[in-house]
C-alpha cells in the first residue's frame, strides 16, 4: 500500500511539474546571441578584450552566457570572469537575466529584467541598497552581425556610462 501511495504521489508530482514547465524558448534576437565573440571597447575607463561565448543550455530554456577577460591579475588569473543566464518569462513577458561573477554573492545587483523591444535588450539591475540602478543594454547590430553591449549607472535618475563594448564573430 505504501508503495502504492508512493507511486502515485511521484507521477502527481511529475504531472505538476511537466506542466509547469514553459515550451522551448525559440528567440531569434537570443539566437543572434550564440556564437564565439571578442568584446571590445572600454570598460570603468580601461580598454578592455574579453572572449565571450554564448549557448543555449538547459533544454533550451536560457542563453548562458561566458565572459572572460584575456587580462590577468597578479596570480595569472583572468582579471575579470562572469557567466550570464538569459531566459524569458512567458507569464510575465519579459527576459530574465542573472548575472554571475568573480565579485561573488547573488542580491538584487545580479538580477534584472528586460521587455522584448526589436533587436534590443535593457536589463535594470537594482543596487544592493535600493539607492540607484545599474543598466546593461544589449543591441543587436544586424548589418555587421555584432552586439554593441552599454553599462550605464543610474544615479537619480541621472545615467552615467560605465561601460561602452562591441561584440564581434571571433575569428
Amino acid at each position: 500500500m505504501i508503495r502504492k501511495l508512493a507511486v502515485i504521489f511521484y507521477f502527481i508530482c511529475f504531472a505538476c511539474a511537466a506542466q509547469a514547465q514553459q515550451p522551448t524558448l525559440h528567440d531569434p534576437l537570443l539566437d543572434h546571441l550564440v556564437g564565439h565573440w571578442v568584446m571590445t571597447g572600454t570598460i570603468a575607463g580601461h580598454q578592455v578584450t574579453h572572449d565571450v561565448s554564448a549557448v543555449w543550455v538547459l533544454n533550451h530554456q536560457y542563453i548562458e552566457f561566458r565572459e572572460v577577460s584575456r587580462a590577468k591579475n597578479k596570480d595569472g588569473d583572468p582579471d575579470y570572469q562572469a557567466t550570464v543566464y538569459i531566459g524569458w518569462d512567458q507569464p510575465l513577458a519579459h527576459y530574465d537575466c542573472v548575472w554571475l561573477d568573480d565579485y561573488g554573492s547573488i542580491s538584487t545587483q545580479s538580477l534584472a529584467h528586460a521587455p522584448h523591444n526589436g533587436d534590443t535588450i535593457s536589463f535594470v539591475f537594482q543596487d544592493r541598497d535600493d539607492t540607484g540602478k545599474f543598466h546593461t543594454t544589449f543591441a543587436f547590430k544586424s548589418a555587421d552581425n555584432s552586439w554593441t553591449v552599454n553599462m550605464d549607472q543610474d544615479a537619480d535618475g541621472k545615467l552615467s556610462p560605465f561601460a561602452r563594448t562591441t561584440l564581434a564573430p571571433a575569428k
